[in-house]
């Protein structure tokens, strides 16, 4: 029987973290989802409640989303883990290629190895899906999936690997790198992400800024400026303190 424990990092994720939870609720009445633990960085708003009206597990630590993923895969207790982001939101039906991967895995027919869904933006318009495009050939070309993409890994492999390092940004890329192309699959899928990021400050401006904090860290340059700029307000933002309040943590 495939047991999955979901880990999702949130910070002030009131307007999305309902919609990732319900998108669970199937696989969690199929017996596939066992535990939800939600890994909680110091929200002011309504994140612990509605966690707790689920009836998730609440694991608290500092803000920054590796060391938050740490803090909830630490009070896992399943064979599996899914990494979710607050803001995504996995298609209906996901559960059935999830569960065919992981028998295959388990039985020994497919070398153990991870999963990443297939990144889409609940959005319309020409913008968003040319950047789902853009994003699929780089996660089948390069197999450098984002953490938007989800990651869905056997404990074992997670602890062989290393586990996520508690880093303020770019936590999955250097997981993932460890991990390697030959042990991760990109599922067919989807994970919706909310687009509200890149409504507000403007879908060539996001990616952009995406590609410079890439940049920077394949270029060597060290965590915390790269989260300097990442979190550095956008032209045409409202103020810094609103910004805080309502960005996610990670592109």
């Amino acid at each position: 029987m495939i047991m999955i424990s979901v880990v999702i990092p949130t910070l002030n994720s009131e307007a999305t973290l309902t919609k990732c939870l319900a998108a669970l609720i199937p696989a969690a009445v199929d017996g596939v989802v066992r535990q939800v633990v939600v890994a909680d960085g110091g929200s002011q708003d309504e994140t612990c409640k509605i966690a707790d009206a689920a009836g998730a597990d609440i694991a608290t630590s500092k803000p920054g989303r590796g060391e938050q993923i740490c803090a909830g895969i630490a009070e896992t207790r399943w064979p599996w883990l899914l990494i979710l982001h607050s803001d995504t939101q996995l298609e209906i039906k996901w559960a059935d290629e999830a569960c065919a991967f992981m028998e295959a895995v388990d039985l020994g027919q497919q070398k153990l190895s991870a999963a990443a869904f297939r990144f889409a933006l609940a959005d319309t318009g020409i913008m968003p899906r040319m950047m789902e495009q853009a994003v699929h050939l780089r996660s089948t070309l390069a197999n450098l999936p984002y953490g938007d993409q989800g990651l869905l890994i056997p404990k074992r492999l997670y602890d062989k690997v290393g586990g996520f390092k508690p880093l303020p940004l770019m936590e999955d890329v250097d997981f993932v790198r460890r991990l390697g192309r030959n042990q991760l699959k990109i599922l067919r899928s989807r994970a919706l992400t909310d687009p509200a990021r890149y409504v507000r400050e403007g879908y060539l401006q996001r990616i952009a800024r995406n590609q410079v904090c890439m940049a920077m860290y394949l270029s060597g340059y060290s965590i915390d400026s790269i989260a300097e700029y990442y979190h550095r307000p956008a032209a045409g933002t409202i103020s810094p303190a609103t910004t805080a309040a309502s960005a996610d943590q990670k592109a």
